[in-house]
């Protein structure tokens, strides 16, 4: 079982690899669900981390519906990660009526090649998961990562245990969301390939003045809190599945 971490700094990368993890999802913008890393923490990453490095192509936040620029940043910004020496990188692309970008998504694919692509969790958001997942694999993913159409993977199951069935040998399907070291076991015996999860931990500024009623940060966290790993969650979950 394949262990994957959500990482959003150089740091957390460090920890990840060391506490036995195989590969890293490399974002930014914790606040918005994971958007694109800048081409520094790519690179450095790169340079530091031996695991497998996906890079995360996601121009924003919201929706998976994206517009011509949105595309055209995406295109750019693929190519970059495989100048930095990204293992391969990670999106997802649907169409106004829910169903998957095959057009889009098989294009961009294609600009990734040779690098493997994730199709992300726009695909909790389809309409019709079974036909999403038949549309995915048409795309030439290689992987999808998803929670089973839930708020969690362990509330996901049912529909994970169906994906994976389903898929057999032509994609592998990735399980995240809420995945923790009391749940691990369970899903990993879903039948999924791999586990996927953030092990975050918070960190708190080490600011003495704080400006009050100024807020810049999401509603996520607060101005003087940051993400980092929990080194001991990601050990729990690997020795669970």
């Amino acid at each position: 079982m394949k262990i994957e971490i959500c990482a959003f700094s150089l740091e957390s990368c460090l920890i990840a690899q060391a506490s036995g993890a195989a590969r890293i999802e490399l974002c930014g913008g914790a606040g918005e669900g994971g958007t694109t890393p800048s081409y520094g923490l790519i690179e450095l990453a790169r340079q530091q981390i031996s695991i497998e490095l996906y890079v995360m192509i996601r121009p924003r936040g919201g929706d998976f519906l994206y517009n011509a620029t949105e595309l055209a940043v995406m295109r750019r910004d693929i190519e970059t990660a495989k100048q930095a020496g990204a293992d391969g990188v990670v999106f997802g692309l649907l169409n106004a009526d829910g169903t998957v970008d095959e057009e889009q998504t098989t294009e961009l694919v294609q600009l990734a090649s040779p690098l493997p692509v994730t199709f992300h969790r726009a695909f909790d958001l389809t309409r019709d998961p079974l036909e999403a997942l038949e549309a995915v694999i048409r795309t030439g993913a290689q992987r999808i990562l998803t929670s089973g159409q839930q708020a969690s993977a362990e509330a996901g199951i049912p529909l994970l245990r169906q994906l994976a069935e389903q898929a057999g040998n032509r994609i592998e399907i990735m399980a995240g969301a809420g995945v923790t070291a009391t749940n691990a076991a369970r899903l990993a015996a879903s039948g999924v390939h791999a586990l996927h999860l953030t092990g975050k931990k918070v960190m708190n500024s080490g600011m003495k003045y704080r400006h009050p009623g100024v807020p810049m940060a999401s509603v996520a966290l607060g101005e003087y809190e940051w993400l980092s790993t929990d080194s001991e969650l990601i050990k729990k979950v690997i020795s669970q599945s």
